[in-house]
């Protein structure tokens, strides 16, 4: 059984730190993304990292705060987020893919968790 597990979400301060976590289990995946949804608004990409974890991607505006990172050997994908804005606050995804490509459409993923809200205080 494929799962995705995201944890680490909470409420922070502008400015603050945040670090999410996504377990994977049920199967090897290729690349791995995150995507969030604020309240009104569409599903937007985050940051993605194919499996070898070299040259994550990210949305233009997450750029220079958001870090993502993984342990295969954990089946684990990280987002750590600094600096963060008010117009940050959504649930976060995280979204896997069977295949092992520069994905940043929601389509182009076959598997996604329940999601973790984060709230950023002004």
């Amino acid at each position: 059984q494929v799962q995705l597990v995201e944890s680490g979400g909470g409420l922070v301060q502008a400015g603050d730190s945040l670090s999410l976590s996504c377990a994977a289990s049920g199967r090897t995946f290729g690349t791995v993304g995150w995507f969030r949804q604020a309240p009104g608004k569409e599903r937007e990409f985050v940051a993605g990292v194919k499996r070898s974890g070299e040259r994550p991607y990210y949305a233009d505006s997450v750029k220079g705060r958001f870090t993502v990172s993984r342990d295969n050997a954990k089946n684990t994908v990280y987002l750590q987020m600094n600096s963060l804005k008010p117009e940050d606050t959504a649930v976060y995804y995280c979204a896997a893919s069977r295949y092992d490509f520069t994905y940043d459409k929601a389509r182009s993923y076959d598997y996604w968790g329940q999601g973790t809200q984060v709230t950023v205080s002004s």
